[in-house]
């Protein structure tokens, strides 16, 4: 072609995706449907894929999904191993815990939602119960940590206290929305605040 040639014209055809916008749209469509009810010929129609299109990404229905509940357990998990979760006293280390955790649900909204949804139907959701219960447990533990430090009470019992603090937690998937009008740090700051100032000894 000549240089004072007109440029070709952009090729129409199918659209083209990324594997991250494909569990994007995936998650998406499974909060919205159901995973179970959601077919691979929904997800491809939503996609406007072909399914052999869409497997050339993933192999299963069964890979997004697991790849979609790593991305929120992921997320959980480095807050526990986060350096401001292992500084100060166990109360400021459970506050770091908990602001960390909400910053995960806002930033990977999506992604929390389906994991609280899951119910132990298959092999992959059973694995993500586990690592669930696996975070529960690391949390509980600082609670008693804090409780031993006579920082949070101890008429309280700690595996409670974490099921309910992260009961609150986890309902702000119910009402949060990104471009609404709570900003996501004062967010973590007000969870923070009103559980801990409810644990705190007096």
């Amino acid at each position: 072609m000549s240089a004072n040639a007109e440029p070709s014209p952009p090729r129409r055809g199918r659209p083209g995706y990324d594997r991250e916008q494909v569990l994007a749209v995936a998650v998406a469509l499974f909060n919205e449907q159901g995973y179970d009810a959601t077919s691979v010929a929904d997800l491809a129609g939503r996609l406007g894929l072909t399914k052999s299109a869409l497997y050339h990404h993933f192999d299963s229905k069964e890979q997004l999904l697991a790849l979609a509940l790593d991305e929120a357990l992921s997320g959980l998990e480095g807050v526990l191993d986060d350096p401001d979760a292992a500084a100060g006293d166990p109360a400021e280390r459970l506050g770091a815990v908990l602001r960390g955790a909400v910053r995960v649900l806002v930033d990977r909204l999506p992604y929390v939602t389906l994991l609280l949804r899951v119910r132990g139907n298959s092999d992959v959701e059973r694995a993500a119960l586990e690592r669930r219960r696996a975070f529960d447990h690391r949390v509980s533990a600082l609670v008693a940590e804090a409780q031993d430090a006579g920082q949070v009470r101890a008429d309280v019992d700690g595996a409670v206290t974490t099921r309910l603090v992260f009961g609150m937690v986890n309902s702000i998937v119910e009402w949060y929305r990104p471009d609404g009008p709570v900003d996501g740090e004062r967010l973590a700051h007000d969870v923070v605040a009103v559980a801990l100032d409810g644990m705190r000894t007096r």
